[in-house]
């Protein structure tokens, strides 16, 4: 059952709505006729609009926030940097600093409900071959900062329901998450400048690495926001994990390519890749690598029964709608998913890759 204001309508807040998943959530929010009033919140603002959408260039970690939570319902935190992936003091700073401040300005400005954009990530080292529930570990791979971070927050998360018992905290743990209009920035953030274009053609393959634990869930951005969406509605506290079938493997990312699979240990990749980061040549760390070898299957069970969650999109659709973005430089009309930055990829390289988000 939606959950509404006294005046008949559910007013909700978005920060980091100008991302690959908040844009998505914003315009679904925009459509939803029980949303009366949709806060975009990004530290640089989009240029579209609609009658129920107020965009508001937000810093979580220095802006207020109280004032702009003010009269919600409820708070959607989707706002996360990756890069600098060579300072992860900065991440840090944001990550964690950053939503330790959201979660207070909620307290304070009296919203009734938090919805939290956890990830696969937070989970600690798990099976590959069967799937676990939310009830597993959430201390995320400690080496790389990604999981770490939201590790972290995931135990802040913890304390702070204590301290908040009427406060409904849905935390959402997505697998990875993929759309046309996202794939330049992915590109961006964690293949870098130098990625040959002829690799975004799958015919031009002639064959997909198949490495110990490459197995992974992925989902439709359009999916996640819909479950970020019915989070805001939906009486559910706690944990949710979010994924599309099939799992993603080796050779079902040659089927989906058209091509064959070549088994190879992860070691000679993982030292390739190290040797690529430390020189600057691509911003995504060996050590994020090794935490997604790492990362578990997890059970979707939750979200369909709970949530009322049920992905229009297969995971393989949304690799390929990804893939297309890389064809054809997809991307949308807000910053963060420009198809290009001003310059293009020798501006990449001017400002070291791994240096900036």
């Amino acid at each position: 059952m939606a959950e509404h204001t006294q005046s008949g309508g559910t007013r909700v807040a978005v920060l980091g709505a100008t991302g690959n998943v908040g844009t998505s959530l914003v315009e679904a929010l925009s459509h939803d006729p029980e949303i009366a009033e949709v806060r975009a919140l990004s530290r640089r603002e989009a240029t579209w609009s609609s009658p129920k959408v107020q965009w508001i260039g937000t810093d979580a970690c220095t802006d207020d926030l109280v004032s702009r939570f003010r009269g919600l319902d409820t708070v959607v935190h989707l706002e996360w940097i990756f890069q600098p992936t060579h300072n992860p003091a900065t991440t840090w700073r944001n990550n964690v600093h950053g939503s330790l401040r959201v979660f207070d300005a909620v307290a304070e400005a009296g919203v009734r409900n938090l919805v939290y954009a956890s990830s696969v990530g937070a989970y600690s080292p798990g099976p590959k071959t069967r799937a676990v529930d939310e009830q597993w570990p959430t201390h995320g791979w400690p080496a790389a900062a990604y999981t770490r971070e939201k590790a972290y927050v995931e135990r802040c998360l913890d304390s702070f329901e204590q301290q908040h018992p009427d406060l409904r905290i849905t935390r959402l743990r997505p697998g990875f998450i993929f759309k046309h209009e996202s794939a330049s920035q992915q590109r961006r953030l964690f293949a870098g400048p130098l990625l040959p274009e002829r690799l975004a053609h799958p015919e031009l393959l002639p064959a997909i690495p198949d490495m110990p634990g490459l197995r992974f869930q992925a989902l439709h951005t359009a999916d996640a926001a819909e479950a970020y969406r019915l989070a805001v509605h939906t009486p559910v506290r706690g944990a949710v994990n979010i994924a599309a079938d099939p799992i993603i493997d080796g050779p079902q990312l040659a089927e989906l390519f058209g091509t064959r699979t070549v088994r190879i240990p992860s070691a000679p990749v993982r030292a390739a890749l190290a040797g690529a980061w430390t020189l600057h040549l691509v911003p995504a760390s060996p050590q994020l690598f090794d935490a997604v070898l790492h990362l578990p299957i997890m059970d979707t069970t939750r979200a369909r029964t709970e949530l009322g969650w049920t992905p229009r999109y297969s995971s393989t659709e949304a690799i390929s709608a990804f893939v297309e973005g890389l064809r054809h430089h997809g991307g949308a009309d807000t910053p963060p998913l420009a198809p290009e930055i001003p310059g293009g990829r020798v501006q990449e390289l001017k400002t070291g890759v791994g240096e900036r988000q």
